[in-house]
């Protein structure tokens, strides 16, 4: 594998760290993984500083500021496809509303709704063209439905923690923007970014991917947060929503492996052969937070997180495991790779994500799953191989960091 270890993982015989019982949505507390295994504060902090800086300020950053008509902006650069994408964007805006940084918030959202939205009448006004070159001209008009889940999560939980900041009235935005998901009926081939009749969210909000998923786009929490923060007379219906992405989860995830298909029908069928790819990444820790924020699909849950690492480490080893598979956890039919590279890796990101499913369970292998990520290093000197992604793995690394540590909230 082409990752160079910082450290062996600990075998040791540590005590039961038995998932909590009851949600942070009923509590208000999140739960500090790495401190129980006996990480100090101090260096959780680092640890979490250091991945910051490795993405929005170092040389080898994906993050930028720039001006604009005078104003402030900053974009989030997928390095190796040298683009910008609402999946970035709002990536970027939800680590900013976590480590309290409403400036960095709102330079994103600057550069999102001036280059990226479609603020012209039509029938895509209010969505926002998923991609980008770096100077803000449009390689793509259609939209991604994931972006904008984001980036209505990301507005709402900054009117909770802000309320207003410079220009903006957080949840104001964030009421404009559903009212223009769920303006869309079809014409022009635009759809809302949620399937009516399934309750699911699309794979893009267009008459064509309206009848496809991706698992990943699946997060029950935020449909959650929606209901209970939007404040827009929907909050049943996203209620429900939420409700159709558990269940569609149990559909999408194998039931001897865990592991999902990047795209799948509604019924959770894989797409033309789809496999568990970059996407599928994000499948765990998007369990784990809904797991970890509201409990509703807790006992499944706990099972998916312990077929999930049992299929990784298992098979494959804590420290060897690779970023794709077929859905029986062998080798995939095809390897996926960016900037020309397509080799199977023991990646950051997947191990981040692994490492957040610890949350949910505690067999043999979560915990030092967890010290095996501590161990790692987001920075180009660990990699062997040529191949350092601070974007992609950059970024879910980042969110895990967040949650293991009880960073990653609804409220404050």
């Amino acid at each position: 594998m082409a990752f160079l270890l910082a450290g062996a993982v600990q075998s040791v015989d540590a005590k039961k760290m038995k998932p909590w019982s009851k949600p942070a949505s009923e509590t208000g507390k999140y739960r500090n993984y790495f401190k129980e295994l006996g990480y100090k504060q101090k260096e959780i902090d680092q640890k979490i500083a250091d991945a910051y800086y490795e993405i929005f300020e170092s040389p080898t950053r994906s993050y930028h500021d720039v001006q604009v008509d005078g104003k402030m902006m900053g974009y989030v650069s997928d390095v190796k496809n040298r683009d910008v994408r609402t999946e970035g964007m709002s990536y970027g805006m939800m680590i900013a509303v976590q480590m309290d940084k409403p400036e960095l918030f709102n330079k994103i959202w600057r550069w999102s709704r001036y280059f990226m939205r479609h603020n012209e009448d039509g029938p895509s006004h209010g969505l926002f063209a998923w991609q980008c070159n770096i100077d803000g001209r449009r390689r793509a008009s259609g939209s991604a439905s994931d972006g904008e889940l984001y980036y209505v999560t990301t507005l709402l939980l900054a009117s909770q923690r802000w309320g207003s900041y410079e220009e903006f009235d957080y949840l104001a935005e964030a009421q404009e923007l559903l009212n223009d998901l769920f303006s869309k009926d079809g014409t022009g081939g635009v759809t809302n970014i949620i399937n009516m009749q399934h309750k699911l969210i699309n794979f893009c909000p267009d008459t064509r991917s309206n009848e496809w998923t991706d698992p990943s786009y699946h997060l029950p929490a935020f449909m959650e947060i929606w209901a209970k923060y939007a404040k827009d007379g929907r909050e049943q219906f996203y209620l429900e929503c939420a409700e159709a992405s558990r269940q569609y989860l149990h559909k999408a995830c194998n039931e001897e492996t865990g592991i999902n298909p990047d795209q799948s029908q509604f019924d959770g069928t894989p797409n033309r052969g789809s496999e568990f790819h970059y996407d599928s990444w994000r499948v765990p820790m998007n369990i784990a937070m809904d797991f970890n924020m509201y409990h509703k699909d807790a006992e499944w849950q706990s099972q998916y997180a312990d077929k999930f690492q049992r299929t990784l480490a298992g098979r494959y080893g804590i420290t060897e495991f690779p970023d794709q598979f077929a859905l029986d956890g062998g080798a995939p039919s095809f390897i996926m790779g960016a900037g020309g590279f397509r080799k199977l890796r023991h990646s950051i990101g997947l191990v981040a994500t692994t490492a957040a499913a610890s949350l949910m369970t505690d067999n043999e292998y979560s915990q030092d799953i967890v010290r095996h990520l501590w161990d790692m290093k987001l920075s180009p000197d660990m990699y062997d191989d040529g191949y350092y992604d601070v974007y992609y793995d950059g970024l879910v690394y980042l969110f895990a960091l967040l949650h293991l540590s009880g960073n990653y909230r609804m409220e404050w």
